[in-house]
């Protein structure tokens, strides 16, 4: 816990226990209500309206409150409803030059192709151009001298896990920091590898894959700050975890732009059983949870394996060019944590279930919904055969470069959802008793889907999930059973189900109002909206975001980031989040700019009465609602003349979770790294302390 760093120790004693004051203050803040908060019978105007703004978007802009009663709250809420009929031109504006957000799978894999897989599949068809082979030959020498290399006698074949063997071997592009061997024996010979990748890509117009997840997750910061369709911003956010799919795991980092693209945003506001087909035929969460290798242990091999179903039938063209490929694919690590990664296997032919369960316990029914073991076998048996055409890619890039049927092919197809019959479980299943009669094919799964999309314990469980997202973490058996009723009697309408929890007493109960704790992306977002900030969603406030414990499509399991305070309330986690506020305002997160002088008079910074500055500043970012025991702390710091230090953030880590941010960094020169390194704040400024600290304090982090 480095939160202040000084050469004097009494110094650091002394801010050390100022920040731990602040930090004891939040923890006690994010405890059940207590009973001053009780004593109002109803919330006032500003509040109700700050309210809604805080649950149904990302925080109020200046000028919102106002915009808002002017409208009209109920007027609002019906508006944030129906987001197809608001403009949004200006957040459109700021994604333009995003252009990864508009091309397919297929341009993706052509255009950003995984390094080691490209140079793989050059080497095999034609050979290494004469740079990168000289390159490759000193980054392998660098591999065997360095510890841990096969020349290393104390690891011996320690390293074999790479080879060819066991998985396809990983260049020091595809190494992640810290398990490095050739970055650690000699990084000039590493350096030189990146060089002549660096030098291939340019001459042949390609660019590094890690530019897709940082371009992805700019969009999803850049939406939540500057659009109007705040709901529907909440929503994507809201499914987005509710259907987790982490970055970090091989073709999921290509597949995640039409993830967000053409699965989560079209159907956030709309039926929930569109929405769960969108995401079971999706090929990120195919890929993520290994359904697309799923195959009955009956099907045929052979040349036929990839064909249609039925003898004489015309053939798939896909499944003729996928031909006894998926098969063979072996099942990618579900991190992207050295530590925990395991030498890739060759994936066991039969029926996978990980799809199954997870879509039983995490997408529907819950963990309590019902359902056997038994019955997630028959689920697993009803969607063998959902897969993906070129699930990886299959050397999209390359095939490129030779042209021919097969790149046509690719171009169009890679990265998309296909049933394949062929591989299809036809028997008959009974899934929560239901039959499912055999010969159904796809409809199989389809059933799977209404079944489950329609039971009552459905209704419950997505129930329960918006009313804690959006009430309380300890959400109203009664407001819970309303909203299931609405959800079952609307056949699952999103916007239905969404319009009884808005318009319900208990959203709209004292009780509520700042009741629930923003998680790390929320409080990035609501400070940028809260000062009327400028942002380029870029790398500097994607790694505060990691640092906080919130990396936007970091999470590794399929549970996704917890909504309970509990989850987000401990020491660390909150002095980062008081770190990010200090560092936000003064203006040390590249890309992203406050200007606090415009909500000053002219001359406040002649002779600035802190007091009233302070008021000033409450009112503006969180309404003037401060315990007196939070503000006299706050005003004690800020009349403390020492500065305030907050850390450097460390350098990006795979532990962090952040497969972007550690890729982009581990791609740039040793020299340039350095460099690149940031150092200690050192903060003086009153004005600046005294914005960070109330960003940092139980009143902000709570919404």
């Amino acid at each position: 816990m480095n939160f202040l760093n000084s050469k004097s120790d009494t110094r650091w004693l002394k801010r050390l226990t100022i920040a731990l004051l602040i930090s004891i203050a939040i923890v006690m803040s994010s405890l059940p209500i207590v009973a001053q908060r009780t004593t109002t019978t109803r919330l006032n105007e500003d509040q109700r309206v700050l309210h809604v703004l805080n649950r149904l978007g990302f925080g109020a802009r200046p000028g919102d409150i106002e915009r808002v009663k002017a409208m009209g709250l109920g007027q609002y809420i019906s508006q944030q409803l129906a987001p197809e009929k608001i403009s949004d031109e200006v957040a459109e504006a700021r994604l333009k030059n995003l252009s990864t957000l508009n091309m397919s799978t297929a341009e993706l894999y052509e255009k950003f192709p995984q390094p080691g897989q490209l140079l793989r599949q050059l080497e095999r068809r034609r050979g290494l151009p004469t740079g990168l082979t000289a390159a490759r030959d000193n980054r392998t020498q660098a591999q065997a001298t360095a510890p841990g290399g096969p020349g290393d006698a104390k690891t011996g074949n320690a390293t074999a896990m790479n080879g060819e063997a066991n998985g396809p071997a990983k260049t020091q592009m595809d190494a992640p920091p810290g398990n490095n061997p050739a970055a650690n024996g000699n990084p000039m010979d590493n350096d030189k590898y990146r060089q002549a990748v660096r030098e291939y890509y340019m001459q042949k117009g390609l660019q590094l894959p890690q530019r897709i997840t940082a371009e992805l997750q700019a969009s999803r910061i850049l939406r939540a700050v500057y659009s109007e369709r705040q709901l529907q911003e909440v929503m994507v956010d809201f499914w987005t975890n509710h259907f987790n799919v982490f970055a970090g795991k091989g073709a999921d980092r290509w597949l995640l732009v039409s993830y967000d693209r053409d699965t989560i945003r079209p159907h956030a506001m709309g039926n929930f059983a569109d929405l769960l087909l969108a995401t079971a035929q999706s090929p990120a969460m195919l890929f993520y949870l290994d359904n697309f290798q799923s195959v009955s242990p009956n099907a045929p091999t052979g040349p036929g394996y990839f064909g249609n179903q039925r003898p004489g039938a015309q053939r798939n063209p896909l499944a003729q060019l996928m031909r006894g490929r998926i098969q063979n694919q072996p099942s990618p690590s579900m991190t992207n944590n050295p530590q925990q990664q395991r030498p890739q296997q060759q994936a066991r032919r039969g029926i996978n279930e990980n799809y199954a369960r997870e879509l039983m316990e995490l997408h529907t029914l819950g963990v309590d919904g019902g359902y056997t073991q038994k019955d997630v076998q028959e689920v697993a048996r009803c969607f063998t055969g959902w897969t993906i055409f070129a699930p990886r890619g299959g050397g999209a890039a390359a095939q490129a470069m030779m042209n021919g049927p097969r790149a046509d092919m690719l171009r169009e197809n890679a990265g998309r959802f296909f049933f394949n019959p062929r591989v299809h479980d036809d028997g008959e299943k009974i899934v929560l008793g239901h039959k499912i009669p055999s010969g159904g094919g796809i409809k199989d799964g389809l059933t799977v889907l209404d079944i489950l999309a329609h039971q009552p314990e459905t209704a419950k469980f997505i129930a329960t999930k918006l009313v804690r997202h959006f009430v309380s973490d300890n959400p109203s058996p009664a407001l819970v059973d309303r909203v299931t009723a609405t959800f079952l009697k609307s056949n699952g309408d999103i916007r239905e189900t969404l319009r009884v929890i808005f318009f319900s007493p208990e959203f709209n109960a004292p009780e509520a109002y700042r009741a629930k704790v923003k998680r790390p992306f929320e409080l990035a977002i609501s400070a940028i909206r809260t000062l009327g900030g400028e942002t380029n969603g870029g790398p500097g406030l994607h790694q505060w975001i990691a640092r906080m414990g919130e990396p936007l499509y970091g999470f590794q399991t399929p549970n996704g980031y917890s909504d309970a305070a509990e989850s987000w309330v401990n020491t660390g986690g909150l002095l980062e989040r008081l770190n990010f506020g200090l560092t936000l305002a003064s203006n040390r997160i590249p890309g992203t700019r406050v200007d606090l002088k415009r909500f000053l008079d002219d001359n406040s910074s002649e002779s600035p009465d802190k007091s009233q500055m302070m008021e000033r500043f409450l009112s503006l970012i969180v309404a003037g609602d401060m315990s007196a025991k939070t503000k006299a702390t706050l005003l004690k710091q800020i009349n403390d003349q020492t500065a305030l230090v907050v850390p450097a953030a460390a350098p990006a880590r795979p532990e962090m979770n952040d497969p972007a941010q550690s890729e982009m960094m581990e791609q740039r020169p040793a020299r340039q790294r350095q460099q690149l390194a940031r150092v200690d704040a050192n903060i003086t400024d009153p004005i600046t302390k005294m914005v960070g600290l109330i960003l940092g304090s139980p009143e902000f982090q709570r919404q």
